[in-house]
């Protein structure tokens, strides 16, 4: 099982990045997927997640109404459509399965693919 994260870069402070995660031995059909990151220092946070179907998202408040998570399942693939980046969201980007009950989403296995530098600069 591999989940692969890209596209992350060097942004300007207002810019815009898209994130894909794509898996390999996984069919991500079946899962929800979240997106998490962790900035120098800090400890990993989620970000995003969305059910399996694609029908709910979930956001954290630090980047709700910026950030957009998508799921193409034809392309066993999961995006984070990231626009008016901030320098606190300078962070490496990871995917990875999730598990979505009433209290919230987190992670679902203990196991974290590659992750993606994400860099805003101010």
């Amino acid at each position: 099982v591999q989940l692969q994260a890209s596209g992350g870069g060097l942004v300007q402070a207002g810019g815009s990045l898209r994130l894909s995660c794509v898996a390999s031995g996984l069919t991500l059909d079946y899962y929800a997927i979240g997106w998490f990151r962790q900035a120098p220092g800090k400890e990993r946070e989620g970000v995003s997640c969305i059910s399996a179907s694609g029908g709910s998202t979930y956001y954290s408040d630090s980047v709700k109404g910026r950030f957009t998570i998508s799921r193409d399942n034809a392309k066993n693939t999961v995006y984070l459509q990231m626009n008016s980046l901030k320098p606190e969201d300078t962070a490496v980007y990871y995917c990875a399965p999730a598990f979505i009950n009433e209290a919230g989403w987190g992670r679902l296995f203990d196991y974290w693919g590659q992750g993606t530098q994400v860099t805003v600069s101010s």
